[in-house]
C-alpha cells in the first residue's frame, strides 16, 4: 500500500471485530494492521508496530516494544504497564472480548526471537524498496557527519592532537581486545599495546581505563573503565596501575594546566575562581559503595587499593545498582497511576525515593566537574563493570563542562559515544534484545540520566539549545523500535547485525534543523560550566513523562476520561514554551494601577525567572506585551498598514507568517502522529 493511500480494512486484512470499523490511523511503510474493533467509546486497533486506540477527542498511540506487561482486571479492563512510567487502563464491553484482546496482545508483547523481528527493519526495508519513498528514504536513514564521524571531531575539537602526551589506539580494532569498547581509545602516548593488553586482563569486562574528555582550559581528563578484579586474594596488576599514574603525569604536561579557569555559573550567580596549583593526586570515583566495592570482591571483583596507587585518591559515592533503581521506578509509576491523594502525593514520592537517587547522580557528576575545572585534577570513574553507573556520571559531567554537548549536535556526539560506543546494554535494560526475558536485567538507567539532563534544563534553561520536547522524544523512541539507534547492547553486536546499514537513525528525527526541538531561550554565547543544586528539594518529577495526564484510559461508563497521545504534535508549541493567557497573566505590583500585564513563557514562569527584569514591547498586530529575550520575531502586519518587519509575539507571528514555520517532524514520525480523522458508522 503506498503512503498517500486511505487505510480500508481490504489494505491491510486485518481481523475485524465489528462492521463498518476502520483503521484509525494512516500506517507507516512496513506497518502490517492485525485486529482492529471498539471498546467502551473508542476504536482499537493492532498493527505489527503499535497498539492504537481512537477515543472521541484523542488518541493513545503506543509502540508495542513500549509496552511491558499487559493483565486482565475486574473481568472487563485490561491494565498495559508501559517502559516509560505509563499505565493504560482499557474498558471493553465484555469479559469475552477483554480475553480476546489479551491473547492477541500477549502474542505480540514480548522480547523478538530475532532482532529483525523488531520493526525498526521492516520500516527501512519497505522505505527503501519503494521509488516513491528512496528519496525520503536517504534523507531519514542517517545520522549526520558529525555522528559518522565523531571520534575524529572530537579528538580534534578537545585539542588532543596538539599534544604528544596522548595517542589513539587501535588495540581494539575490529573490537579484539573488548567486545564492549569503540574501536579506538585514548591512553598516554608511553603506554603501549602490549601493556594495554596485560591491563585489560585486569579490569572487568577487559574494560580498560581510557580517556574520554580533555578541559581545554584546565588540561585535565576524565577517564571511565570496569572494576579492578582484586578479588579476596588482593591481586594487583603493575601495568594498570602504571596506566593509571600516566594519566596523571600526562596531565600534568598539558599546557592548559597552568592557566587560570574560567568563570563559572553557580545557578545563576557568575564568580571568578583564583588561580590553583595543579594537584599530583588523580580521583578515582567509584559509583558504588565501600561496602558494595568490598563485597564484589566475592565475584573477583573489588576496589583500587590505596597502597598500590599512592598518587590517586579513591571516593565511593553510594549510589544504587540496577535492581534498586528498578525496584524505585515500579514505585514511581505504581504512584503515577495511581487516583492522586493531594494530602500524601509528596510523602508518596518520598517513599519511591526516586529524586533521591537523581539527587545522587547530580551530585557524583558534580564532584567530576569541580575536580576538573576547579581543581585541574584527573578523574577515573567506574562502577562494577562500566556500562550503567559510569556513563550516567561521565555523560553527565560532560554536558556541566563543556556548552558544546548542551547543543543539539554535541548532545547527539555525547550519547553516541558514551552510552552506544563504550557498551550501555541498550537491549537487556530496554527488554528488546533477542529473547531478552531476564527481568532482572531491566533498568531505566538512560531515562534516569535523561531525568537528570531535564533537572539541568530546568535550573539553566538558556543553557541548552534543545527544548524538553527532545528529551521527551528520546524517551519515547529509546523503547519504540521505531528506529535502530538503541538496539543491541554494543557497537560491535550492532555491527555484526547490520543495523546502521538496515534501520534508520533516530537523530534523523531529532536533528538541528527541526524547530519544532529548539529552546527559544538558548544563548549560545554562554560559555561557563554549570553548578547545579542537587538537593532533593530543588528537583521536580518530571511530569511530561512520568504524568502526561492522569490515569490514562478508555472511558468507563459515564467517565469521560481520555489521554493525550504521548507524542508531540507538528502543529503545536514544544511543552514549556507555549503562552497560556489564562495562567500567566501575571500582575505587576507597578502596574496594577494601570492595569498592565506582563505575560511570560510557561517555561520562565515555571523556573521562577525573573522576567521583569527584561524588556517588555508592545506586539504591533494585537497589542499584548511579551518578554523580548524570548521571542525577537518579526513580520509585516499588512492590517495595520504597516509594511516594515515590525516585532510581535510568536503568537502572531505564527499566524502571520505560517509559511515559515517549519514541519515539526520529518514524514515518518509525522506520519505517525498526524490529526487523525476516523469515520465511525
Amino acid at each position: 500500500m503506498g503512503e498517500e493511500e486511505q487505510p480500508t480494512l481490504e489494505a491491510g486484512s486485518p481481523v475485524v471485530d465489528e462492521e463498518h470499523v476502520q483503521v484509525p490511523f494512516p500506517v507507516l511503510q512496513g506497518e502490517c494492521v492485525e485486529h482492529v474493533g471498539r471498546v467502551e467509546g473508542a476504536v482499537i486497533a493492532l498493527s505489527s508496530y503499535r497498539l492504537h486506540i481512537k477515543l472521541k477527542d484523542n488518541v493513545i498511540n503506543v509502540p508495542l516494544q513500549l509496552i511491558e506487561s499487559v493483565e486482565c482486571r475486574d473481568l472487563v479492563q485490561l491494565h498495559l504497564t508501559c517502559k516509560d512510567c505509563k499505565v493504560i487502563r482499557c474498558h471493553f464491553r465484555s469479559s469475552e472480548q477483554a480475553q480476546d484482546w489479551l491473547r492477541r496482545l500477549n502474542s505480540v508483547v514480548r522480547p523478538p526471537a530475532r532482532l529483525d523481528e523488531l520493526f525498526a527493519f521492516a520500516f527501512h526495508s519497505c522505505s527503501a524498496t519503494l521509488p516513491a519513498e528512496r528519496d525520503l528514504h536517504e534523507e531519514i536513514c542517517h545520522a549526520g557527519e558529525h555522528v559518522r564521524g565523531r571520534f575524529k571531531g572530537e579528538v580534534q575539537r578537545m585539542g588532543f592532537s596538539n599534544h604528544s602526551a596522548w595517542r589513539i589506539s587501535d588495540i581494539n580494532n575490529n573490537f579484539r581486545l573488548c567486545a564492549t569498547y569503540p574501536e579506538q581509545l585514548l591512553v598516554p602516548s608511553w603506554v603501549t599495546d602490549k601493556e594495554l593488553e596485560n591491563v585489560a586482563s585486569f579490569r572487568s569486562w577487559k574494560r580498560i581505563p581510557a580517556v574520554v574528555y580533555r578541559h581545554q582550559s584546565t588540561g585535565a581528563v576524565i577517564g571511565r573503565c570496569g572494576q579492578p578484579e582484586v578479588s579476596w586474594w588482593g591481586w594487583r596488576n603493575a601495568d594498570d596501575e602504571h596506566l593509571v599514574q600516566s594519566i596523571t603525569k600526562a596531565c600534568t604536561m598539558d599546557p592548559a594546566a597552568i592557566k587560570t579557569l574560567n568563570p563559572v555559573i553557580t545557578n545563576g550567580n557568575e564568580e571568578a575562581e583564583p588561580p590553583m596549583t595543579p594537584s599530583q593526586k588523580l580521583l578515582i570515583l567509584d559509583a558504588r559503595s565501600y561496602a558494595a566495592a568490598v563485597a564484589n570482591r566475592a565475584k573477583g571483583g573489588g576496589c583500587e587499593c590505596p597502597e598500590y596507587y599512592p598518587n590517586c585518591e579513591v571516593m565511593f559515592m553510594g549510589m544504587a545498582n540496577i535492581h534498586s533503581i528498578r525496584r524505585s521506578f515500579q514505585c514511581l509509576r505504581a504512584l503515577c497511576a495511581q487516583v492522586p491523594d493531594p494530602a500524601n502525593w509528596l510523602s508518596a514520592l518520598e517513599g519511591t525515593k526516586w529524586l533521591q537517587h537523581l539527587s545522587l547522580l547530580l551530585k557524583a557528576s558534580l564532584l567530576v566537574v569541580n575536580a576538573v575545572d576547579r581543581d585541574r585534577r584527573p578523574v577515573l570513574v567506574h562502577c562494577s563493570d562500566g556500562w550503567d553507573r559510569t556513563p550516567q556520571i561521565v555523560a553527565l559531567a560532560k554536558l556541566q563542562l563543556d556548552p558544546y554537548y548542551r547543543t543539539m549536535e554535541g548532545f547527539q556526539v555525547l550519547v553516541e559515544m558514551e552510552w552506544l560506543d563504550f557498551g550501555h546494554k541498550f537491549a537487556d535494560r530496554c527488554g528488546h534484545g533477542e529473547n531478552a526475558e531476564d527481568v532482572n536485567e531491566r533498568c531505566p538507567v538512560f531515562l534516569q540520566w535523561l531525568d537528570c539532563v531535564h533537572q539541568l534544563q530546568r535550573q539553566f534553561p538558556c543553557s541548552f539549545e534543545f527544548n524538553e520536547a527532545f528529551l521527551v522524544k528520546l524517551v519515547q523512541h529509546t523503547y519504540s523500535c521505531l528506529f535502530g539507534t538503541f538496539l543491541c547492547n554494543s557497537g560491535k553486536e550492532r555491527e555484526e547485525r547490520g543495523v546502521l546499514e538496515n534501520t534508520c537513525s533516530v537523530w534523523s528525527l531529532l536533528q538541528p534543523a527541526n524547530r519544532a526541538f529548539h529552546n527559544i531561550l538558548y544563548s549560545p554565547h554562554s560559555e561557563t560550566v554549570l553548578h547545579p543544586v542537587c538537593h532533593v528539594r530543588n528537583l521536580m518529577l518530571w511530569s511530561a513523562v512520568y504524568l502526561p495526564n492522569s490515569a490514562p484510559s478508555t472511558p468507563c461508563e459515564e467517565s469521560g476520561a481520555s489521554y493525550g497521545s504521548p507524542l508531540v504534535s507538528p502543529e503545536d508549541t514544544p511543552p514549556g514554551y507555549s503562552l497560556d493567557l489564562k495562567s500567566l497573566r501575571v500582575k505587576n505590583k507597578q502596574g496594577k494601577k494601570k492595569g498592565v500585564l506582563k505575560l511570560l513563557t510557561s517555561g520562565a514562569y515555571a523556573l521562577g525567572m525573573h522576567c521583569h527584569l527584561f524588556p517588555f514591547p508592545l506586539c504591533r498586530n494585537c497589542g499584548n506585551m511579551f518578554c523580548a529575550s524570548c521571542c525577537d520575531q518579526k513580520a509585516v502586519v499588512a492590517s495595520q498598514q504597516l509594511y516594515e518587519h515590525n516585532r510581535m509575539c510568536q503568537a502572531c507571528y505564527g499566524h502571520l507568517r505560517p509559511s515559515a514555520v517549519p514541519s515539526a517532524l520529518p514524514p515518518a514520525d509525522l506520519e505517525l502522529e498526524k490529526p487523525i480523522t476516523a469515520s465511525s458508522n
